[in-house]
């Protein structure tokens, strides 16, 4: 299994949507578009994940703004088939935690400047 997390997202409303491998998805009468993580061009150490290891988990954190027009809106591990996605909400510090596995991914999405990933390593 990958620890890969697939969204797509609609041009014309900005609706996401996590997707299986190659699904194509439609809204709005269009295709929707893959969204690739780290891609965006904006401040890149504001918007990727990072983590500090304590015994058997980590405190994920993202150095962002939380504000009402921009902010992260969710924060997630994926390690195979297993998918821990915590929201977020303005105002509120873009953290959490997780257990410690190696080699899972973290994922921040932000709702201006889209996703980011780290591997947990």
């Amino acid at each position: 299994m990958s620890n890969e997390l697939k969204l797509k997202k609609c041009t014309i409303c900005g609706r996401t949507s996590e997707v299986e491998e190659n699904e194509n998805m439609m809204c709005c009468g269009k295709e929707m578009e893959d969204i690739i993580p780290n891609t965006v061009e904006c401040a890149v150490e504001k918007h990727i994940p990072t983590y500090d290891k304590v015994e058997d988990e980590i405190f994920v954190k993202v150095n962002h703004v939380m504000e009402k027009e921009h902010y992260i809106e969710w924060i997630c591990m994926v390690n195979g088939d297993e998918k821990i996605k915590v929201m977020l909400y303005p105002e509120q510090d873009a953290s959490t935690r997780f257990p410690y596995i190696k080699g899972a991914k973290i994922y921040a999405y932000c709702n201006k400047h889209g996703l980011w990933e780290t591997e947990v390593k």
